[in-house]
């Protein structure tokens, strides 16, 4: 056996440039859609924020933006020089995405190069001024978006979000997979819609399942940041542009978005992200 050399893509994190003003970027990914990214995204940028840190995001869900929604924000950014634009802010936390300078109902029927050009523009054209965090909302699965980000912005790490249910799990490996084959630490999984606490009788029931991004998280050895529960309060402060770690930030469930922010942040400053094993080959 023999330990190959670092493919090109290995080296995507030491290579690409880093932003002017933003001290550390992190990717929020899911291998498959509908597990809760965004809304995961958008609140533990929330987080960061209420830990007392300069937050910005970037929503590089080019068919899919929900950050607007999410912060509750409209309006199209201001142009500031030839080429910049400033961001929109909500909340104490920058924000970013395609949905400012697009229909909310259009349709963006585009090919790879166009994404991958709005996706650059969006990370490296953007005035984010001096920034502790910026958060990517990255879409889901593995293909030119995720590609591009490892490739152009200086991730400290990536956070995966997925359900608890083996269907879920499976694309969650993927997504896993594909960070380690560009040498991007893992900083942990996050299992979103982890039981469903009845209003009415407070009773738990596990509809998606329970604990098996937990035990995903234990068998690859990388970090288990916590599970966030399916809650109508978390749906209905998410589709009022109010989220929860905002508005009801000494609420439980805001208390979880803090604390997982809170174990990132010590990760991506201490050194303690997981790093990827070297690939190994059999000649």
């Amino acid at each position: 056996m023999s330990a190959t050399q670092p493919t090109p893509a290995a080296h995507a994190t030491s290579r690409a440039v880093g932003i002017p003003g933003v001290k550390h970027v992190i990717a929020v990914a899911s291998g498959k859609g509908g597990v809760g990214k965004s809304t995961t995204s958008c609140n533990l940028a929330l987080g960061f924020a209420a830990l007392g840190l300069k937050t910005g995001i970037l929503d590089a869900d080019i068919y899919g933006p929900s950050q607007p929604k999410l912060f509750g924000l409209r309006g199209k950014p201001r142009q500031v020089g030839p080429r910049m634009l400033e961001p929109l802010e909500r909340f104490g936390v920058k924000v970013m995405s395609i949905g400012f300078l697009v229909e909310e109902d259009l349709a963006m029927i585009w090919r790879g190069p166009m994404v991958i050009s709005s996706i650059t523009q969006m990370l490296r054209e953007v005035a984010w001024g001096d920034l502790d965090i910026l958060v990517i909302d990255l879409p889901p699965g593995t293909g030119d978006a995720q590609l591009t980000m490892a490739q152009q912005a200086p991730l400290a790490g990536a956070v995966i979000v997925s359900t608890p249910q083996d269907i879920a799990l499976i694309d969650a490996r993927r997504g896993i997979a594909m960070f380690e084959k560009v040498n991007i630490p893992i900083l942990g999984l996050i299992e979103n819609m982890s039981g469903f606490c009845c209003p009415a009788c407070q009773k738990l029931t596990p509809i998606f399942g329970h604990g098996g991004a937990r035990l995903e998280a234990e068998r690859r050895g990388i970090p288990f940041l916590g599970d966030i529960p399916l809650d109508i309060g978390i749906r209905q402060t998410s589709d009022d542009g109010r989220p929860i770690v905002a508005t009801k930030p000494d609420g439980v469930h805001a208390r979880h978005y803090i604390d997982i922010a809170s174990d990132v942040w010590t990760a991506i400053t201490s050194g303690m992200a997981s790093k990827p094993p070297p690939r190994i080959i059999i000649e």
